[in-house]
């Protein structure tokens, strides 16, 4: 089989497609026939060796997958040769065949095709995980989401929709926002890229309370992190729930005295932790985005696919922030 490789931490140029063996699974997994793979941000961290979790050289990057089951290892139950499933990988899915735990692959609706399927677990399990579990967002409350035109901002605008949220989407270009509208958000607003000075920032903070309008934001969604941080938290509303989902525009570093004149919550989101420690719970939120989609409430935007070969041209679109919705990679 063919397999996208990093054989050494490096720049999206260093991967290389290559011949590889087909894979045998172990007690409790299956093999997959991979369709198509989602291109996530830490598929690019995890290359440069720079992410949390270091699979041993050489690896193929992908965390995310869509097929059919290829193979079954001894101990498995839940699914049967043939079935079409998604697969959280971890790594490994850049390639013509993934392993996966049988635990991990959840079969999806007719009416979802296995790019879309590609694209969906994480971006959508992390989104739906920050505003059920962590900011217990209530129909009716304002939320402003940063990066709202990438992967989990995208998801994070659509499922605040469903859940009854009045959406205010923050964008760095104005397509981007104009995307977001058209995917259901009520709002937008296009923020300043680069370094911000403070009275960029200042100004910032009078844009959003301007667009949020009421008492400011119940919950914000930043999944860009940076300058962007602080601004955003200036204009959260009394009790309000910040969710912290990521850092491409950097770490922020944050006041906390704001946090004392807000009455107002930082809030940690980490999905990945939460389906290793919760996977009961994982399930039942998987079921619900699951029967979203059935319902046609939920529909995963993918803005392009590359083929295996382009691997490297894929993760750079990635690394400049210029993906709207999702990217996946397609064999062959």
């Amino acid at each position: 089989m063919k397999a996208v490789l990093c054989k050494s931490y490096g720049p999206p140029e260093s991967l290389v497609l290559e011949e590889t063996a087909s894979l045998r699974p172990a007690e409790g997994q299956v093999v997959i026939a991979v369709k198509a793979a989602g291109v996530n941000f830490p598929d690019l961290l995890m290359i440069q060796n720079k992410y949390q979790f270091r699979p041993p050289l050489p690896f193929s990057p992908g965390g995310e997958v869509a097929g059919t089951v290829k193979e079954l290892g001894t101990n498995v139950a839940n699914v049967k040769v043939g079935d079409r499933v998604i697969a959280s990988t971890g790594f490994g899915g850049f390639a013509e065949e993934a392993l996966a735990p049988a635990a991990r692959c959840i079969a999806f609706p007719s009416n979802m095709d296995f790019v879309e399927a590609s694209a969906f677990v994480m971006t959508y399990g992390t989104s739906h995980h920050a505003l059920k579990d962590r900011a217990n967002l209530k129909a009716g409350e304002t939320l402003l989401v940063l990066g709202a035109a990438g992967g989990v901002g995208l998801a994070a605008v659509e499922i605040g929709k469903v859940m009854g949220a009045r959406v205010v989407a923050a964008a760095s270009t104005q397509e981007k926002v104009d995307l977001c509208i058209k995917r259901g958000a009520d709002a937008g607003i296009v923020y300043p890229t680069g370094a911000l000075d403070r009275d960029a920032q200042k100004k910032l903070t009078d844009d959003f309370k301007k667009v949020l309008g009421g008492d400011g934001a119940h919950v914000i969604y930043d999944g860009v992190g940076g300058d962007y941080a602080e601004p955003a938290l200036r204009s959260i509303a009394w009790e309000g729930r910040y969710l912290v989902v990521g850092f491409p525009a950097g770490i922020p570093s944050i006041p906390l005295n704001l946090t004392l004149l807000k009455g107002c919550q930082i809030v940690g989101v980490f999905w990945g932790a939460f389906t290793a420690r919760d996977p009961k719970r994982n399930q039942e939120n998987l079921a619900e985005l699951m029967s979203w989609v059935r319902d046609g409430k939920l529909k995963p935007y993918v803005s392009k696919s590359y083929p295996f070969s382009k691997a490297a041209e894929a993760l750079n679109e990635m690394a400049a922030r210029r993906v709207m919705g999702k990217i996946v990679l397609i064999p062959g």
